[in-house]
């Protein structure tokens, strides 16, 4: 039986892309379900800075410019999940992001008996996405954030996640929900369809 401000015993990924608002809805999804949201970049920098040795591995490619391979990326990751406020449920933000590390997730989870529950992806039109970004950078001063490399990113992120989520689309795992709209509205949308498949918030 849960009690208020318990986690829920729920494992989920969220996916979606630049400009969609992943962020800003991975922290309402866990701070409802009181899970962590943990971020493979966030992981990164955060072993880059506590100098931990993986770390060191990270900070030593990305200084020279190289990718972080798979075998490293899934080290960190199965490190993280290792840690107590994990072990009863998270919600992965940037990993998996190839089928090697969908297999190696699959992996970790069955290693402690568990398996994902739901991945969410946030969609959006391409046009809509493209028009906000813009609109952001012309706020924050990106003047190298043209509408050519932002449709380029655009690009990328479908080009890189479309196995990763056919592959859970064979699983039935994905909730596509509608990323546009106030920050409320597509809370809702994402909360409501989670609970559509059983995976209600604690109480």
């Amino acid at each position: 039986m849960t009690t208020e401000n318990s986690q829920a015993n729920v494992r989920l990924l969220i996916v979606g892309p630049p400009g969609a608002g992943k962020g800003t809805q991975a922290s309402v999804i866990a701070s409802t379900y009181g899970i962590p949201a943990i971020s493979t970049g966030d992981i990164f920098r955060q072993n880059i800075a506590d100098g931990t040795e993986l770390g060191k591995k990270v900070d030593a490619i990305v200084s020279s410019g190289g990718y972080v391979p798979d075998s490293l990326t899934n080290e960190i990751v199965a490190d993280r999940l290792q840690q107590s406020d994990a072990a009863q449920g998270f919600l992965l933000d940037g990993y998996p992001r190839t089928a090697e590390q969908v297999a190696e997730l699959d992996r970790i989870l069955a290693a402690s008996g568990h398996a994902l529950d739901a991945v969410v992806q946030l969609t959006a039109d391409r046009d809509e996405v493209v028009k906000r970004l813009l609109i952001r950078a012309e706020q924050q001063g990106r003047s190298d954030d043209t509408e050519d490399v932002i449709r380029h990113r655009q690009d990328v992120y479908t080009e890189q996640t479309a196995p990763v989520i056919a592959e859970y689309e064979k699983r039935g795992l994905v909730v596509s929900v509608d990323g546009l709209g106030t920050i409320d509205e597509v809370s809702d949308r994402v909360l409501s369809a989670l609970a559509q498949r059983g995976l209600a918030a604690s109480a």
